[in-house]
């Protein structure tokens, strides 16, 4: 009786992971594996009934009363609203004509557009779709490889978790109890990175092999210079001169982040104003759009705090400092072992899931760590959560449950199969091992722009 006492943490785990391929919402998973979990331990009287009380007020004060994460709901609406306004339609087709003497260049262009949108909002699931029902098409008609296409798009559409203001980084922050804005921007120079090494890749590979991504011929695009030069000033510059609003502002320690998404929602309707697209629907739309995606990450949020209480009320956290302690890691294996768990749960869990339940976790285990000269102390939090947060982009991509590669598979056309799509992901996933391993080795990737800032 008291192994299996001991052993409750664990199989709270092994019952989550058994229903989360049931299909049903995440949200009542693991809120019926806290509250089913904890009736057990009220058998085993290792649980007292005022706890589940508790639960209540936990929700009440780090998921209802956190001013931090009124942030989400606001950067979810400007994404959804440069979706719907054509910001982003307007900005694809920008950039395929100044690219469209580059070899490889319309893939190239839909990585810069998904680093631009990752700059604006941090919804992979729509970054994803409007980028295939934009550009796969397009894509496909200049005979470029299904394969190359794909996977560009999927890897594209990622960027946003990690490239803020991403609201994974905003969570993040939260839970590890650090500053979003520090946080923020440590993980600019490592989105670009891994954009970087995209637009590298596919440099390399269509000049080697042409076939793959045909040019697009010379006639695309305006027929003088006046008219590019109205294009980019009307299609250009409004997005990236939103980002500097939106990322400036808090980089500059004028706005919080919270402030900052207020600036940017009010931008992306202005925005759509500009560009004479709003209208009594498209605002309706976005803001029920918004409305289901914070409903929906809400409710993981207040599902994943019942979990989270439940786990260490039961002995969780002693079982795994036990463990970790009992392997005799030094604070490179923990690491090591931390970045390997990461990558084999994005085989088959969101982000979500892996944040909310998995960082608790290692948020004491962090606070240990000692690198020496590699990276001080005072930055080691920061820097572990950028090196998950770029972990965590590959578990979009990896099969069998890479949701970026479903969201891709659902709107486009049949002849695009889902084992083409498999095989275009293999590449960016590699890619994005390179530059998680970019910034373990060159920490100053990570933490140079904070220390410049901060000083």
């Amino acid at each position: 009786m008291d192994t299996l006492i001991t052993l409750m943490p664990v199989l709270m785990f092994l019952a989550l992971a058994s229903l989360l391929f049931s299909g049903f919402p995440v949200a009542f998973v693991l809120g019926g594996v806290a509250l089913g979990s904890g009736f057990l331990g009220l058998a085993a009287d290792v649980f007292s009934f005022i706890e589940f009380f508790n639960i209540i007020s936990r929700i009440w004060g780090g998921v209802c009363e956190n001013l931090i994460l009124v942030a989400v709901p606001m950067f979810i609406f400007m994404g959804t609203m440069l979706e719907r306004s054509g910001v982003a339609n307007d900005l694809l087709h920008c950039l395929q004509v100044l690219l469209r003497r580059v070899p490889g260049g319309l893939a190239m262009s839909v990585t810069i557009m998904g680093t631009i949108m990752a700059a604006t909002t941090g919804i992979i699931g729509a970054s994803v779709v409007m980028m295939t029902l934009l550009a796969l098409p397009v894509m496909l008609e200049r005979q470029y490889h299904p394969s190359l296409a794909t996977g560009t798009i999927s890897a594209s559409g990622t960027l946003g978790i990690l490239i803020p203001p991403s609201i994974m980084l905003v969570i993040m922050a939260d839970l590890l109890s650090i500053s979003v804005g520090t946080l923020f921007v440590a993980a600019v120079f490592p989105g670009l990175v891994l954009a970087s090494l995209y637009i590298v890749y596919l440099f390399f590979r269509t000049r080697l092999n042409p076939t793959l991504a045909p040019p697009l011929p010379a006639s695309e695009g305006p027929e003088s210079q006046a008219e590019l030069l109205r294009m980019v000033l009307r299609s250009f510059i409004p997005p990236i001169f939103l980002i500097f609003l939106v990322l400036g502002s808090i980089f500059a320690g004028f706005a919080t982040p919270t402030e900052a998404a207020g600036v940017g929602a009010l931008g992306s309707i202005i925005l759509a104003v500009f560009n004479r697209r709003l209208s009594r629907a498209v605002l309706k739309d976005v803001v029920g759009r918004t409305g289901l995606t914070c409903a929906m990450i809400f409710g993981i949020f207040i599902g994943a705090t019942a979990f989270s209480y439940v786990f260490r009320s039961l002995g969780g956290d002693d079982l795994i400092h036990a463990f970790v302690e009992h392997m005799g890691l030094g604070s490179w294996g923990i690491l090591f072992l931390m970045m390997g768990m990461v990558f084999l749960l994005g085989f088959f869990f969101d982000w979500v899931e892996i944040t909310l339940i998995v960082l608790p976790l290692f948020a004491p285990i962090m606070e240990t760590l000692d690198f020496g000269t590699h990276v001080a102390a005072g930055l080691v939090i920061p820097w572990v959560a950028v090196l998950i947060a770029v972990n965590l982009q590959t578990s979009f991509l990896t099969p069998p449950f890479g949701f970026a590669l479903f969201y891709l598979k659902g709107v486009a056309p049949p002849s695009v199969k889902i084992q083409m799509v498999y095989r275009g992901i293999i590449p960016f996933v590699a890619l994005q091992l390179v530059g998680l391993g970019f910034v373990i080795g060159f920490p100053e990737i990570a933490l140079w722009l904070p220390g410049v800032l901060l000083d």
